[in-house]
């Protein structure tokens, strides 16, 4: 692991934003004023194809995640884009009743709730 791939990778996992490379590679080049936008994009794609953070497609933008240890779903805001994380456990449940009507293994998830976030609820309220 180069010094550059493991600083993207220290900085992806202190935070729970769900930053897209360029918001990721701002942060970096506090630590590597000489890095590109362009190696923060190759090794945010090596450290995806790895299994050391998770693409997030949603609303058009790419997002990543270091977080790969707990398993977790995300939720995203339609107004601000904010994601958040979402615990599995609703989705173990749901995973169960699908194998107990239908006997249907499920192996796995590609899951995103939409809605608005907190912020953007009581934005909302304030307005009306």
């Amino acid at each position: 692991m180069t010094r550059q791939r493991s600083v993207i990778l220290d900085e992806l996992r202190k935070t729970c934003a769900h930053p897209t490379a360029e918001e990721l590679f701002e942060t970096v080049r506090a630590r590597l004023p000489r890095i590109s936008l362009g190696t923060v994009y190759r090794n945010l794609e090596l450290l995806s194809e790895s299994g050391e953070v998770r693409k997030i497609d949603v609303g058009g933008r790419r997002r990543y995640d270091g977080n790969v240890e707990d398993e977790h779903y995300h939720a995203r805001c339609t107004v601000c884009g904010r994601i958040e994380d979402v615990s599995s456990t609703a989705v173990t449940a749901l995973d169960y009743r699908i194998e107990e009507v239908r006997g249907f293994t499920v192996t796995g998830h590609l899951l995103t709730f939409i809605g608005l976030c907190p912020e953007c609820v009581r934005a909302a309220e304030k307005r009306n």
